[in-house]
């Protein structure tokens, strides 16, 4: 089990993710998600994929790749500090990885499969760490977070740009 975290143990800019969640196990919203979410994106008509709904807003294939690539970063810094690696991490500078993404190329369907396999990895991951790691801390973009808020910040990350597809896209 994977509770909440307190907001000591993350950047308040990331507030918003975490109270996106609702079950009391951040591992059963992981687990949800891991069905709930390709099904969803499965549903948005192909006319869509390529829809921005502003100017200067990402399309639907670029929130999934900036989806994908957020729950790597994510996970990457809960292993390291699981594990004892105190090096402090990067910010993630999400313009400069999606310019460097060929998202033009991918079908849709890549990236569902992508998110289908690395929620498979997470959820492997966050299963397999213990009580005392998830209380693990370490610095990520300047700021002090623990592991079982990146734990958090994974699923609510989530939760936000799928509530964000739903209201703006479709």
């Amino acid at each position: 089990m994977i509770v909440k975290p307190l907001e000591t143990e993350y950047n308040p800019f990331y507030q918003p993710y975490i109270n996106q969640l609702h079950d009391s196990d951040v591992l059963v919203t992981l687990k949800k998600q891991l069905k709930s979410v390709p099904d969803f994106l499965w549903q948005i008509p192909k006319a869509k994929h390529d829809f921005a709904y502003a100017p200067g807003k990402w399309t639907i294939k670029e929130l999934m790749q900036h989806i994908n690539d957020t729950e790597r970063v994510f996970t990457y810094r809960a292993l390291c500090f699981a594990r004892g690696d105190r090096q402090d991490m990067p910010a993630m500078d999400q313009d400069v990885y999606l310019n460097n993404a060929a998202i033009a190329q991918r079908p849709f369907s890549s990236f569902i499969d992508e998110f289908v396999s690395l929620r498979v990895a997470t959820i492997c991951l966050f299963e397999n760490i213990t009580e005392d790691q998830q209380m693990n801390m370490g610095n990520a973009s300047g700021f002090p977070v623990s592991v079982r808020a990146l734990a958090a910040m994974t699923a609510g990350h989530v939760a936000h740009h799928i509530s964000i597809i739903n209201s703006r896209y479709l």
